[in-house]
């Protein structure tokens, strides 16, 4: 079998280009069509017309330099304007030329998405990805658990009708208790990701295309993004853009590795062509809250790493005591610059069934090879490209929607996980959303 730490560097064009066939084998198994015949087309073509245009180039130096040294009174002078001015011409319609083919190679390039890495288990779609763990009883949840929308006080805890009066559907406003209750669950998830190493960082919440580029998002997710036009920047639909653009285009120590990074943001996606799907409450929402944890990591290291990431956020579900699952995504579903991905679903007892809360994801050096992000190596030499990963830490609306579900008492109160007591300085909520 091909070994990882080749397949890796296939975005490495010397990689890409000897080794087609290995690339072309492991990318079928992703659910996103590649052309890599057509691209390496491309990549001749664009090898050939840089090599005309260098030669002209060259060609127009020459000329010009002669030119220089050849006095206007000379009778060569005339004659030597006029085919100086013959290459020039040349050397702009190879320039044009090149310039088309360069666009056209640029897009190909970035619609490559990575390799699954090699313990990625293989399938065509999500009924195939595989549980490779769990915790917690979904049985002792409350008896009296109801979908958290069939609440009977839900709808004036989370307002959606007035969040469609002012945004629109997806936009609800959380109101008193619970409004409380989701920056209690905010705070809980920084304050834990501190306690795992992680620098918190406030970051911005609009990013611009190139951030989005270096990440995956485009040109993969155009259709789910908030985009304004007029500035050309998208609002983030998670802090792991942002975040892990802070290095790009820099060069970090090798003795800095590992680095640890968490972020709280809101969260922004338009999830066009979900509505066939159970989008009822807090399951799916336009806008919601979420903690993302990021590392830039050296590359011996990052399969280790991502097994750490996972156990980081499991502690946060393990601490509000919530049962949950742990999905090895397999090749047809998991993300175009994953390598590796893990999702962590929690059990909604009301629903009585599995919400996504979370994605581990181990990219190795896709992002980091598009944002530019290497490492200096301690011994000495070239740098190298870093390792990527992230995962959320966690995202709150499900987080929120298990809690209200398998909390919910005969009284029609909820118990407030014993955690987020402290920051609620309350034990319950209920009704009263005065």
């Amino acid at each position: 079998m091909q070994s990882w730490q080749s397949l890796s560097a296939m975005l490495e064009l010397k990689y890409l280009r000897e080794h087609a066939q290995e690339v072309k084998k492991a990318l079928a198994k992703k659910k996103f069509p590649v052309d890599i015949d057509a691209f390496l087309l491309l990549d001749d073509l664009r090898r050939e017309r840089m090599g005309a245009f260098e030669i002209a180039r060259s060609v127009q130096k020459s000329a010009g330099e002669e030119l220089s040294s050849i006095g206007r009174s000379s009778p060569e002078f005339s004659e030597r304007t006029a085919r100086l001015r013959e290459v020039s011409a040349h050397v702009k319609e190879l320039e044009r030329s090149l310039r088309e083919v360069e666009s056209r190679w640029q897009s190909a390039y970035l619609s490559i998405p990575n390799i699954p890495h090699e313990s990625v288990p293989e399938g065509k779609s999500d009924r195939d990805n595989v549980v490779v763990d769990s915790w917690g009883d979904i049985a002792a949840v409350s008896s009296h658990a109801v979908p958290h929308y069939d609440i009977p006080w839900f709808s004036a805890g989370l307002d959606f009708a007035r969040g469609v009066k002012v945004t629109g559907a997806g936009f609800p406003f959380y109101v008193g208790p619970m409004a409380k209750l989701v920056r209690s669950l905010i705070q809980f998830f920084l304050d834990c990701a501190a306690q795992n190493g992680y620098t918190e960082f406030l970051p911005p919440i609009l990013v611009n295309a190139a951030s989005a580029t270096a990440t995956g998002q485009l040109p993969d997710k155009e259709g789910m993004m908030y985009h304004m036009a007029v500035d050309d920047f998208f609002a983030v639909p998670t802090a792991e853009v942002p975040v892990t653009n802070f290095f790009r285009d820099e060069i970090i120590d090798e003795s800095q590795l590992p680095l640890y990074r968490c972020a709280y943001t809101p969260c922004f996606r338009r999830e066009a062509g979900s509505w066939g799907k159970d989008v009822r409450g807090l399951n799916r929402l336009h806008q919601f809250d979420k903690v993302e944890l990021v590392k830039w990591v050296h590359p011996t290291q990052s399969f280790a790493e991502l097994e750490s990431l996972r156990r980081d956020a499991e502690g946060i579900l393990r601490a509000l005591k919530i049962p949950y699952r742990v999905l090895a995504i397999c090749t047809g579903d998991i993300g175009f610059p994953h390598a590796k991905q893990y999702d962590l679903e929690v059990w909604a007892g009301g629903q009585k069934r599995w919400l996504e809360v979370s994605s581990c994801s181990n990219f190795t050096d896709f992002q980091a090879r598009r944002a530019n992000i290497r490492f200096r190596p301690s011994g000495g030499g070239k740098p190298e490209i870093v390792h990527t990963l992230n995962g959320s830490g966690l995202a709150v609306p499900r987080v929120l929607a298990a809690i209200l579900e398998n909390n919910l008492l005969s009284d029609g109160t909820v118990t407030v996980p014993e955690v987020l007591r402290t920051y609620m300085a309350m034990d319950r909520i209920g009704p009263d959303f005065s």
